[in-house]
């Protein structure tokens, strides 16, 4: 499957102290606390806040650091003080993005037998390797139409949550995740779709099954029932770009599946060998 592009609204336009106290606020830093952290002066915060001061280039750029402001909202500050935007917004299939586009598409190939996706900050399918799709066909046609968003895959009880041993215990990791984007993006989409799945039907015995192997932050256990009737035991985890500068790749995330057991891993291998 070939990368693909999904772009996103742009931040509701506000004043550069308007965005600055939304960002110190989500961070729960005071105005002492980001003025020591950003080298100035409270009083100058306290004024470039309220629009007294206009902050200069390299102050923006200071304080989007000392926050840890997404590259997307960090363009919206920039914009906002009256200044270019620094970091690109391209789509996958740009030229320019050719390497990092390639380099995912090798990470993917490379993980086979065993499953591997990329997804956008939205968590909408980009591209996959060749045995996302088996895992994939236990859900109703209706959600692999149009644009793939995998949490809704996952956790539609006409997706693949009735094929997941240990239900519960994914949900919570899933719901985890989004609760810290949501926290450090403040991404509007993003917490309609928590509130979406949320709101999906949970069976009584979705807790049944807690399984050992969860590393909170890098590693969650997965069992899985294929329609053959085979239950393979996944180990998951994500990965990210490290330093990225264009807004696109900071957003893009390869999910892996790791056999947590050799009986999986000769099944994956087996239904490799046939496709």
């Amino acid at each position: 499957m070939d990368l693909a592009h999904a772009s996103a609204p742009a931040s509701q336009a506000r004043s550069f102290g308007e965005h600055l106290r939304h960002w110190r606020q989500r961070r729960r830093m005071s105005q002492l606390d980001l003025a020591g952290e950003a080298d100035i002066s409270t009083r100058h915060l306290s004024f470039v806040e309220t629009g007294r001061s206009l902050p200069s280039r390299e102050m923006v750029l200071r304080l989007a650091e000392r926050l840890d402001i997404p590259l997307r909202e960090r363009n919206a500050l920039l914009v906002a003080a009256g200044y270019a935007p620094m970091y690109r917004e391209r789509p996958l299939d740009d030229a320019a993005l050719a390497p990092a586009r390639e380099a995912v598409q090798l990470i993917l190939k490379s993980h086979e037998p065993y499953p591997a996706l990329a997804v956008d900050r939205h968590w909408n399918l980009l591209a996959h390797n060749a045995m996302v799709p088996h895992l994939m066909a236990r859900a109703d046609p209706s959600l692999l139409q149009g644009t793939i968003n995998v949490l809704r895959l996952s956790l539609h009880p006409r997706g693949l949550a009735p094929h997941i041993v240990n239900l519960g215990q994914w949900r919570h990791h899933l719901f985890e995740r989004l609760r810290q984007q949501v926290q450090a993006t403040g991404d509007r989409q993003l917490k309609a779709l928590e509130e979406e799945l949320r709101a999906y039907p949970v069976p009584a015995d979705a807790d049944a099954h807690r399984l050992d192997g969860e590393v909170l932050g890098i590693a969650m256990p997965l069992r899985f029932r294929t329609q053959e009737g085979a239950v393979l035991s996944f180990i998951s985890t994500t990965t990210i770009f490290g330093t990225p500068v264009d807004v696109t790749l900071q957003e893009l995330a390869l999910e892996t599946f790791f056999p947590a057991d050799p009986g999986t891993a000769a099944a994956l291998q087996t239904l490799a060998a046939s496709l």
